[in-house]
C-alpha cells in the first residue's frame, strides 16, 4: 500500500513540474507583439459650397429698414430657388435692427438712420455651379447683398473616408512586417486597433475668383485632404 501511495505521489509532482514548465511558455509565447501607428491621407476636390452673405438696408426708421431688408431677402430667396437650392440647404445665421452713427467733432456721434441686416448661409451641394448662385443673389439684391465669405467642403465622404482607413492599414502593416523581418520573425494575427481620432480634414483658402473672358464668379475648389490615423498591434510568430 505505502509504495502505491510512493508511485502515486511521484506522478502527482511529475504532473505539477509538466503543468509548470508549459504554462510559463504558453504565456511568454502570448507576450510576444509589435505595436506600430498608421497614417492614411488622401486628397479630394470638395463636392459642395458653403455661401455666407448678408442683406442690408439703411433708413430713417427702423421699420423701414426691416421693411427694405425684408424685401431684399426675399428677391435673394426666390434667385436662390431658381438656381434649385432646396429650402432646407437656406439658413437664417442672423437678424438685427440698430442705430447707426456719423461722427463729427462739432457734433460729436449723430444718429444718421437705421439699419437692418439679415444674414445667411447657402448649401450649394453641386460645386460646379456655386459662381452662377454667387452671381445669382448679387444680381438680385443688387447693392443690398454683402458677400461675407464661401467654404467649400465634402458633403459626401464615407468613400474618401474608406479610401484612408486602408491607406492608413497599409501604412501600419509595412512598418510592423519591416520590423518583424529585421526581429527574425513575422506577423501574426492582429491583437487589437484603435482609430486615434476622428477623420482630420484640412480645409483650402479660398477666395471668389473671376475668369478673364466671363463675367460669372468662378469658385476654385482646390482640394481637402481627408486624414486618418491608427493604432495596430500585431501578434509575432
Amino acid at each position: 500500500m505505502r509504495k502505491v501511495n510512493r508511485i502515486t505521489a511521484a506522478i502527482t509532482a511529475l504532473f505539477v513540474l509538466g503543468a509548470l514548465w508549459v504554462y510559463p511558455a504558453q504565456g511568454a509565447e502570448s507576450d510576444r507583439h509589435i505595436t506600430v501607428s498608421g497614417v492614411g491621407t488622401v486628397s479630394v476636390v470638395p463636392d459642395a459650397v458653403r455661401f455666407y452673405f448678408s442683406v442690408t438696408s439703411l433708413s430713417d426708421k427702423s421699420a423701414s429698414a426691416l421693411s427694405s431688408a425684408s424685401k431684399a431677402a426675399s428677391g435673394v430667396r426666390a434667385a436662390l430657388k431658381s438656381e434649385d437650392i432646396a429650402t432646407k440647404d437656406i439658413k437664417s445665421s442672423n437678424l438685427s435692427v440698430y442705430p447707426e452713427y456719423n461722427y463729427t467733432q462739432e457734433k460729436g456721434s449723430v444718429i444718421i438712420g437705421y439699419r437692418a441686416t439679415q444674414s445667411f448661409t447657402v448649401v450649394i451641394r453641386k460645386a460646379e455651379s456655386a459662381g452662377k448662385v454667387v452671381e445669382s443673389v448679387v444680381n438680385a439684391g443688387n447693392e443690398s447683398v454683402a458677400i461675407n465669405g464661401i467654404a467649400p467642403f465634402i458633403s459626401k465622404g464615407s468613400a474618401a473616408m474608406q479610401e484612408a482607413r486602408a491607406a492608413a492599414v497599409a501604412d501600419a502593416k509595412s512598418k510592423a512586417s519591416s520590423y518583424a523581418k529585421l526581429l527574425g520573425t513575422s506577423l501574426g494575427k492582429v491583437i487589437s486597433l484603435q482609430e486615434n481620432s476622428a477623420p482630420s480634414y484640412s480645409f483650402p483658402m479660398l477666395g471668389v475668383a473671376k475668369a478673364e473672358d466671363a463675367s460669372t464668379p468662378v469658385i476654385d475648389l482646390g482640394e481637402e485632404e481627408v486624414s486618418i490615423s491608427i493604432t495596430v498591434k500585431w501578434a509575432l510568430n
